[in-house]
């Protein structure tokens, strides 16, 4: 039609590991309440799955022209996001990162669009708030899990895990980018395995982008469910958390340097008990907060599977902490200087 106005383009990357479960359910979830004023295509970037991913995918491509599966050599969601964006993303405005272990509400994509509108922001972030499933369809330690993860225990209150408050922020979980500003600052750096997230947007806001946080747009995260699964996932946020901080004095902030620092007075306090016993009473204080945790989890949720939010806590807050003083001895990281003066 003459003097009809081209829509804008979207493109969705869902990069995907054994997600043979949720991957359908995630693709489908973001047709529903579409935005009328963008053309949307979707990509897969898959790390290697062996658990029939690819197959389900490859499956509705064959009915979807929207959709794209591409193959994810580095295996890593950093690098895969970056191959979609490198791939798929000429003539692109907006990049949206969805996870398929999570659960989008209705309109998604449509109201990302709206509030990088709304605020002129050049990335949007949205809230995640851990949900264990139904009782059929997660373990008792997967929901004592998601009781505490948002919690003042479990997160120390971070604005986007749990959080009700809209604005502009330093950091939250990744949704939408204006592509331009995505691959102006580099796009994710494939060196970092976990905390990409966080290292980006002190990239972007020290080239001069500004992050906003949607707090009414709400992301569901699925928890791990075991607490091996829970050990590793924490250690490696640990781990990318020190290289951060490193990477941009400044960003860590004081709920994530007490974790590590808590530990280190815990084993000095434990070291010298024989001469000072008083200081058993540190360590011991922690062990209270984690159990009135669980106690408190089991009475508001009325299941005795809250007893396990406080050990889950304390894996979390054990293997954060390992993970960032391993990383502390282990990788020399120089701070990061902007190639380009920013007025």
């Amino acid at each position: 039609m003459p003097g009809a106005q081209a829509k804008r383009s979207v493109l969705v990357v869902i990069p995907t590991l054994n997600e043979a479960g949720s991957i359908a359910e995630v693709i489908h979830s973001l047709d529903e309440d579409p935005p009328a004023d963008a053309a949307v295509s979707i990509v897969v970037v898959d790390g290697g799955s062996t658990d029939g991913t690819v197959e389900r995918v490859r499956r509705l491509a064959k009915v979807r022209r929207d959709l794209t599966l591409l193959a994810n050599p580095s295996r890593i969601q950093s690098a895969g996001i970056n191959l979609a964006a490198r791939s798929a993303g000429r003539g692109v405005d907006v990049l949206i990162r969805c996870d398929a272990h999570a659960a989008y509400p209705r309109g998604y994509v449509r109201r990302l669009l709206e509030t990088l509108d709304r605020t002129g922001a050049d990335a949007v972030v949205v809230a995640m708030d851990s949900i264990g499933g139904s009782v059929a369809a997660s373990s008792c330690l997967q929901r004592a899990v998601a009781w505490v993860s948002d919690t003042a225990l479990g997160s120390g209150g971070s604005a986007h895990r749990g959080g009700r408050r809209s604005g502009f922020v330093d950091h939250g979980h990744h949704a939408a980018f204006r592509m331009a500003s995505f691959l102006g600052c580099g796009g994710y750096d494939e060196t970092f395995t976990h905390n990409e997230d966080a290292e980006l947007d002190c990239r972007q806001r020290g080239l001069g982008g500004r992050i906003y946080l949607d707090a009414d747009i709400r992301v569901g995260y699925y928890p791990r469910a075991t607490f091996d699964g829970l050990e590793q996932q924490y250690f490696r946020y640990g781990y990318g958390r020190s290289r951060t901080a490193r990477r941009h004095p400044g960003s860590i902030r004081a709920r994530q340097l007490a974790v590590p620092m808590h530990f280190a007075v815990s084993l000095l306090a434990l070291a010298l008990v024989p001469k000072w016993p008083a200081l058993l009473a540190w360590p011991l204080l922690y062990v209270a907060a984690l159990a009135f945790g669980s106690l408190q989890a089991a009475w508001r949720h009325r299941s005795a599977c809250g007893l396990l939010a406080g050990p889950a806590a304390g894996v979390m807050h054990l293997s954060w902490a390992a993970g960032f003083f391993a990383c502390l001895v282990s990788v020399r990281e120089r701070a990061w200087r902007s190639a380009v003066s920013v007025p």
